[in-house]
């Protein structure tokens, strides 16, 4: 263990394997391909049974994770410069309507200007894939898909700036806007986690919504979340993925306290979890009838089912109560079967409902990989929908681990079925779900590789308003009709239907 390493007290964890990029060298990066001690290189902090990583494979990956990282570190602001350049032009482009629009007013001298970064009217390159903003009113609120179809819109709006968010909650769904927020990440010492809050007090009810934003396309520090392969062991809980733990709100010193103390004379910083559960307990006291769910789309929906788990790590049992139902879309596995098994088990006995959305061939779900090398599964209710938008409850999306050579002809034929879908939604479900030209562009990437598109907002908003409302009604229990981590050997359900 590095010296740096013995000042962060993991007490909160059994065993840990924790990544640490900034501080690899060339040679002890190509060496670890060659040795089994992983745990004397100084960028690899490690304790319990796997402290020496023998295996190859997994030695592999742990190569792969820190050059990944260290690239991405690299490549930061010329990423985001890039990204700033295309979401100028995509809002250059819609401000003046049209391409052909744009080019006509530039012969006449009226060119449109682009609205300010921070304004409402201005989108974020995710938005610009699907500029949808209001809520499906014939969807009404007491629909078994009602919470579903709003925390998508919710995961959606999560990707744009707080005055286009406080616009969109007031103005176009008549909810009240609680806050957005911009939340320290410990580890990556900057603020690289956002969520916001919003309360909808339509038709005599009270809920509270929690929407976690995913990973931005230009955002080098939310990449290294999502590749930062670490991970902690909580006693009685399982191993659970580190690059999301950090984002929640793991603090590099401390771990997980139950209250956060002061330290040192530094302004305080807004760590995810912390913040938020103080945030719930003052908004659930202003009427004992308010309940609250927790939603997010790519990795905002790893953060929306995490939260829970601390949560019953630090037994906030009025939280726990009042939590009505966690909503995730196109959500990564966030932990092992045993963490699976833990969820599973307090989720019924709070009576939380969790609902991972997976729409056909998206790439996303399917990652990390479930292996024995990484061991990481998903668990909980998995409504899957194909390219129909028709869904179904399945123990485990099909092709699980995405690279198959007997799933690339299907893949490749399902984007073929999606490009021509593109162009013809419009006539069959009506103008409302009319594809983006950019959307339409990422369709064509899809066929050389399926599952990138599938990722987008786009269809899983199709999906909560056009797929079936009874996949949301209570079950009763029947060992057959369990999660796919309760029967790891079971077979994951036909992908056809």
């Amino acid at each position: 263990m590095s010296m740096a390493a013995a000042t962060c007290d993991k007490g909160f964890s059994r065993s840990y394997m924790i990544l640490k990029p900034e501080e690899v060298r060339f040679f002890d990066l190509i060496h670890i391909l060659f040795s089994s001690d992983v745990g004397k290189r100084d960028f690899v902090d490690s304790a319990g049974p796997d402290g020496t990583e023998e295996s190859f494979h997994r030695r592999w990956l742990i190569f792969v994770s820190i050059v990944a990282q260290k690239f991405l570190q690299f490549v930061a602001k010329p990423l985001g410069f890039v990204g700033s350049v295309i979401e100028t032009w995509l809002n250059l482009v819609s401000s003046n309507r049209s391409l052909g629009r744009l080019f006509l007013n530039l012969f006449q001298g009226s060119v449109q200007k682009v609205p300010d970064k921070s304004s409402a009217n201005f989108l974020s390159f995710i938005g610009n894939l699907d500029k949808r903003l209001e809520l499906d009113c014939s969807i009404k609120c007491g629909d078994g898909k009602y919470h579903a179809a709003l925390s998508m819109m919710a995961s959606k709006a999560s990707y744009e700036n707080r005055s286009y968010l406080e616009a969109t909650v007031k103005d176009q769904w008549k909810m009240e806007f609680v806050d957005s927020y911009d939340f320290w990440n410990d580890y990556q010492e900057k603020a690289t986690t956002q969520a916001f809050v919003l309360r909808d007090k339509n038709e005599g009810q009270d809920t509270i919504v929690v929407a976690f934003r995913g990973t931005e396309p230009f955002d080098s520090d939310a990449w290294c979340s999502d590749f930062d392969i670490s991970w902690y062991e909580l006693p009685e809980v399982g191993r659970i993925h580190g690059g999301f733990m950090k984002a929640l709100g793991l603090q590099k010193n401390v771990g997980w306290p139950k209250e956060l103390g002061k330290q040192d004379d530094s302004p305080p910083k807004l760590l995810a979890y912390y913040a938020i559960r103080d945030l719930l307990k003052e908004l659930l006291k202003q009427n004992d009838q308010a309940r609250y769910i927790l939603t997010g789309h790519s990795m905002g929906g790893s953060l929306a089912i995490l939260f829970p788990a601390i949560l019953l790590m630090h037994e906030e049992k009025l939280l726990l109560e009042r939590l009505d139902g966690v909503y995730t879309y196109g959500q990564p596995r966030v932990g092992d079967v045993n963490f699976g098994n833990f969820m599973e088990k307090h989720l019924e006995e709070y009576k939380i409902r969790y609902f991972r959305f997976v729409y056909s061939n998206d790439l996303v779900p399917r990652l990390p990989y479930d292996d024995k090398t990484l061991m990481f599964k998903h668990f909980g209710t998995c409504l899957y929908y194909n390219t129909a938008y028709e869904g179904k409850i399945v123990y485990e999306e099909p092709n699980k681990n995405y690279f198959s050579p007997l799933g690339a002809i299907p893949m490749m034929l399902t984007a073929f079925r999606e490009l021509f879908r593109s162009f013809t939604i419009k006539y069959t479900r009506g103008p409302e779900y009319r594809e983006s030209s950019l959307l339409k562009i990422f369709r064509v990437i899809g066929l050389i590789i399926p599952g990138i598109p599938a990722h987008c907002p786009q269809d899983y908003v199709n999906a909560t308003r056009l797929g079936p409302s009874d996949l949301f009604l209570p079950r009763p229990k029947d060992p057959k009709n369990q999660s796919k981590v309760v029967h790891e050997n079971m077979t994951a359900c036909p992908t056809q239907f």
